[in-house]
């Protein structure tokens, strides 16, 4: 039997930005593929080409460091693939799937993962990941600025909510249904339900009469 964090953390959906960059963009329909295999939702996506200043603004955290100057002119040097991609855990699975970003290390740490599949040097090295989810808000609302990038229900949340407003009324419904013992209980617990929603009010003659608090 699960326990409750397993079963909570089924409906735990996390987004994350992926970017194919110039010097894998040739091998787009195979790392697709691999995303798509890996359990990911492809919610958005998009090729384009980036300006410096685009590139600037997009990994303004790297600003002031030495490589800043040759990520920007690498970014820009031709088109990429930017994807919004969503399932559980999106980000820790997405990064693991990368790889470390220099590439040359990943040959031989982890030669199974993209980077070391597809890139070349620390610079060169294929593909991005969002390193938290501030950072994956931030840059897919950048990549796609018509996106709505919905908060995430934490763990805690999902359950506060599910104790609040959905167990009380399906165990009233549970309890009503062992009284009446229909004899198609799924249809009649699902009418039952719907006729006792407490977030709508019943009509009758015209006159709206919310339920007693």
């Amino acid at each position: 039997m699960d326990d409750g964090r397993t079963v909570y953390s089924r409906i735990y959906v996390e987004k994350t930005l992926a970017i194919i960059k110039p010097d894998a963009v040739h091998k787009a329909e195979d790392i697709e593929a691999v995303i798509l295999k890996s359990g990911f939702t492809i919610l958005q996506k998009r090729r384009l080409q980036l300006s410096p200043e685009q590139c600037s603004d997009l990994y303004a955290q790297h600003y002031g460091k030495l490589l800043f100057p040759s990520l920007t002119a690498f970014m820009s040097s031709g088109p990429i693939i930017a994807l919004a991609l969503a399932r559980d855990n999106a980000i820790a699975h997405w990064k693991a799937i990368i790889g470390p970003v220099n590439s040359v290390k990943a040959k031989e740490t982890h030669p199974e993962c993209l980077r070391a599949k597809y890139g070349t040097s620390e610079l060169c090295n294929a593909l991005h990941g969002s390193e938290s989810f501030t950072a994956a808000e931030r840059e897919i609302k950048y990549m796609f600025p018509n996106f709505v990038v919905e908060p995430v229900p934490m763990e805690e949340a999902v359950k506060e909510y599910l104790f609040k407003y959905i167990n009380p009324t399906l165990l009233s419904g549970l309890t009503e249904l062992c009284k009446q013992k229909p004899l198609n209980p799924c249809i009649w617990l699902a009418e039952w339900l719907i006729l006792n929603n407490p977030n709508k009010p019943k009509i009758y003659d015209g006159a709206t009469v919310k339920e007693a608090e």
